[in-house]
């Protein structure tokens, strides 16, 4: 049945291709109404295949599992709910996939009701879903008292003809967006409203690849499909800007201390989301779509093989006998290994990246460099290249100009095939010109401002790499370097705790009881 629908999905795919730009189908389906424009059917696609690839994987992973029947069932019904969601072209149809979409989460993560740390986690991401509902149900609410309808291509026709609906003296459309953000914001494992999403783990493995490719990304495509709103609405869009900054940056710390590969997955997924989130807040909507569906892949893929390596690790170690690990790391000279002088590793690092980022986004938009998303994306993919570059220069190698030379081309071929991708899907998800560059104008700041931030973070990211250069080049050369070692032991303590976020929120909760039983008491005496 997967496989029927994943085909399905492809075909409406190549109708939308072939039906005229801007063309959106809306069918009835008893009391649902359903939407096919270039939107849900990338989503359908994406969907519908990582689908059938959990379905195939689980054949066999839950073949000795009781329940087994109860297990696909659920798998088939998750799937329809969420195909219900992204072809939603009414917004009760919208609000019951999206609702019914954390009900089956909860049912699948604590589907082996023998492990109690599996019912806990997902209690707790079944609440976390609940509170994200609230922002999406009040949204809805606004809309449909301020413009009167429930069906989305009419209540967007209506917001872009009076973008300046009120409601008791209060803007509805900036109140919408900001209500759609924070449900977004609950939905995509975003900081602070992120703690159920590494601790889900403990749910069966093909649940896990379907939620961290699929489900958490429902965010970028909230963003997406109420684009007609967020236009009109910039302070949501900054603030998705810095809460998608904040989480991306934290999650990616976070994953990098984590000795358990899972949790590193689920970690990794959350700063992914957060870059999606970023690059929504940016107003560059579609290439939040195109990260989401590429990383939906990937992600599946990794969490499916997840099993494969911890198999691996527990059979094989690593750890060489204690002679030869002390041959090889306490008796090997230093002269085995050649360093590109610590200057020109450095230029490099900086100035390759730039180089390749602009020569190829260049090539698919001479006015690139007219748009603040452009310009912030552009600085970001030259943060992630030049630290490409910077571990290079730490891995020991016989030949470290070849190993430069491959990582060079590797990360142009996918610089450039990123960049090509990633315009032409803007230009098919959003055939209306107009409407991109509004969504642009919408997420951008004040000019000076803006030239002010990006030339202070510049600086100090290239002041603290020529630094860490110096210092690498002097610890490799046998001088003493190790004044940071403290700070760095107290950073990952830090980042290995989690920022202590969890344990607030259990300390918060078990005062709330606390608090809560004394009023009991207090109130059998009243």
């Amino acid at each position: 049945m997967t496989a029927v629908t994943c085909v399905v999905s492809v075909v409406l795919l190549v109708a939308v291709l072939r039906a005229p730009q801007g063309d959106v189908t809306v069918a009835r389906l008893g009391p649902a109404a359903l939407m096919l424009d270039n939107l849900a059917v990338a989503m359908a696609v994406l969907v519908s295949a990582i689908s059938l690839v959990v379905h195939v994987y689980s054949v066999r992973y839950m073949a000795d599992e009781p329940g087994y029947v109860r297990f696909f069932a659920m798998l088939d019904l998750m799937t329809a709910v969420i195909l219900l969601m992204v072809t939603a072209a009414d917004l009760l149809t919208l609000l019951a996939a999206w609702f019914l979409i954390g009900v089956l989460l909860f049912f699948l993560l604590g589907f082996d009701t023998t492990r109690k740390a599996s019912g806990r986690y997902a209690l707790w991401t079944f609440l976390t879903y609940r509170v994200g509902d609230l922002p999406m149900v009040g949204a809805a609410l606004l809309l449909w008292h301020g413009y009167g309808t429930a069906e989305l291509p009419e209540l967007f026709a209506r917001i872009t003809a009076n973008p300046g609906m009120q409601l008791g003296g209060v803007a509805v459309v900036p109140l919408v967006a900001l209500l759609l953000a924070l449900a977004a914001f609950a939905r995509s494992a975003q900081f602070l409203l992120h703690t159920w999403l590494p601790y889900t783990m403990d749910g069966p493995t093909p649940v896990s690849a379907l939620m961290h490719a699929g489900i958490v990304n429902a965010g970028g495509f909230l963003f997406n499909r109420f684009a007609p709103v967020f236009v009109h609405a910039p302070d949501a869009l900054h603030l998705a800007f810095v809460v998608g900054l904040v989480t991306a940056l934290i999650g990616s710390a976070l994953m990098l201390t984590q000795n358990d590969v899972k949790k590193s997955l689920g970690y990794s997924t959350m700063g992914q989301m957060g870059f999606m989130i970023m690059e929504c807040g940016l107003g560059a909507f579609s290439l939040a779509v195109y990260h989401l569906i590429a990383h939906g892949l990937f992600k599946a893929t990794l969490f499916l093989n997840a099993g494969n390596v911890i198999g691996d690790s527990r059979r094989d170690d690593g750890v060489p006998p204690d002679d030869i690990y002390s041959f090889v790391v306490e008796r090997r000279p230093l002269r085995e290994v050649q360093k590109v002088p610590w200057l020109w590793a450095a230029l490099a690092t900086v100035l390759v990246p730039a180089l390749v980022l602009g020569l190829s986004h260049g090539m698919v938009a001479a006015d690139f460099f007219h748009k603040q998303g452009s310009v912030v994306l552009l600085f970001f993919g030259w943060v992630t290249g030049a630290q490409l570059f910077f571990s290079i220069h730490k891995m020991p190698s016989e030949s470290p100009l070849r190993t430069l030379t491959m990582v060079l081309l590797s990360f142009f071929i996918v610089v450039v095939g990123y960049t090509l991708i990633a315009h032409t899907f803007e230009s098919f998800l959003y055939p209306d010109e107009e409407l991109r560059d509004a969504i642009y104008a919408a997420a951008s700041i004040n000019v000076l401002a803006f030239d002010i931030l990006v030339v202070l973070v510049t600086v100090a990211l290239v002041g603290s790499w020529l630094a860490t250069f110096y210092t690498h080049s002097l610890e490799f050369e046998g001088k003493p370097g190790t004044r940071w070692n403290a700070i760095y032991l107290n950073l990952y303590a830090l980042f290995s705790r989690e920022f202590y976020v969890s344990y607030i929120y259990t300390q918060l909760a078990r005062g709330t009881l606390s608090a809560t039983k004394r009023v009991n008491i207090w109130l059998r005496w009243v």
